[in-house]
């Protein structure tokens, strides 16, 4: 699930329509045939505190691709993500005002597009002194909706003061926030024939979190090869330095809808070493280099895979064998 791609769901129809724009491909957004970006579609902005708002957008397909883009508060750009999220916290707003927010998409040749539609999300009042988090979200529920797509819902959580927003989880990562009157979402971009665990977590106005509800695990239907998400154009070398050898592998990022920080590099059929990125993750090109001893002549084979954004492993990249010492390896 791409760590952006949920859906608000307004109504039971929405959410069936917007599933199925998902499972056929659809993206919700077009290409601009002038070589500019499209508008990005789908701008959603829902109060995360009362000093933040959480603004949701759909992808732009466009050629050049996406580099980044570009979100506005009126008239200042207040920041920037990569090409590969949909998704932005606001922050340092301030409490009881309403702001209008935009989204600008540019792409690989620095053209901005033009804005998509302006929304609108007001942060509730400040709360001195409160320190009560919200009751956990009970009745946690959820269905596929196809290969691609789940509906989620939830009975309200209850607070000393108000709940003003529910963050939604897939595993241990936060995939996104609906505001406090929403107790239902669609989480897209899912892959077919994968297992995932969401939960529920209810915030307030002074930013204290619930409990998290019960999760809710979901097998998507139909299979995946794992072949499209796969890190692709995978090699693999080595070196020697300082009396050691050491394994060095270069390779793309499987394209998915949002950042891949971590990888799992697997030696001989077993889980060898796991490599997590920070803020700054490659989408173009990767490359990762690693000890594996000081004796010549050792075969290795060698793949890597991707954790991707909606939580779970992709597929495999080819194996490749290297030798340490050996010519060329």
């Amino acid at each position: 699930m791409r760590h952006d791609t949920v859906l608000v769901c307004r109504s039971l129809a929405l959410c069936a329509a917007l599933a199925l724009a998902a499972s056929c491909g659809g993206s919700g957004a077009g290409e601009d045939d002038g070589g500019l970006p499209a508008a990005p579609t789908g701008v959603t902005a829902a109060a995360g505190s009362s000093t933040s708002v959480h603004v949701m957008w759909n992808a732009v397909r466009a050629a050049p691709r996406v580099s980044l883009y570009e979100v506005y508060r009126g008239t200042t750009k207040v920041d920037e993500v990569p090409g590969s999220r949909h998704m932005v916290d606001v922050t340092r707003l301030r409490p009881s005002t309403s702001y209008v927010f935009t989204v600008r998409a540019r792409n690989s040749e620095g053209r901005l597009g033009p804005p998509g539609r302006p929304v609108r999300a007001a942060t509730p009042a400040t709360v001195a002194a409160d320190d009560m988090a919200p009751t956990r979200p009970g009745k946690v529920r959820g269905r596929a909706l196809g290969s691609r797509a789940v509906e989620l819902s939830w009975s309200a959580s209850r607070d000393d003061r108000a709940v003003v927003s529910y963050d939604v989880y897939q595993g241990t990562a936060k995939i996104h926030s609906v505001g406090g009157a929403q107790t239902a979402t669609v989480v897209t971009g899912l892959r077919p024939g994968a297992r995932y665990a969401f939960t529920v977590r209810a915030r307030d106005a002074a930013d204290n979190l619930s409990p998290p509800g019960t999760p809710v695990r979901l097998t998507t239907p139909g299979s995946d090869d794992g072949h499209s998400t796969a890190p692709t154009a995978f090699r693999a070398t080595s070196h020697r330095a300082g009396g050691a050898y050491y394994l060095d592998l270069r390779w793309i990022p499987p394209r998915t809808d949002g950042v891949v920080t971590e990888y799992q590099v697997r030696l001989d059929g077993s889980a060898a070493t796991s490599l997590v990125y920070g803020g700054d993750a490659p989408r173009d090109r990767a490359s990762y280099s690693f000890y594996v001893g000081r004796d010549p002549g050792v075969r290795l084979r060698v793949r890597i895979r991707a954790r991707l954004p909606d939580g779970t492993w992709g597929g495999f990249s080819v194996e490749r064998t290297v030798t340490t010492g050996a010519a060329g390896g």
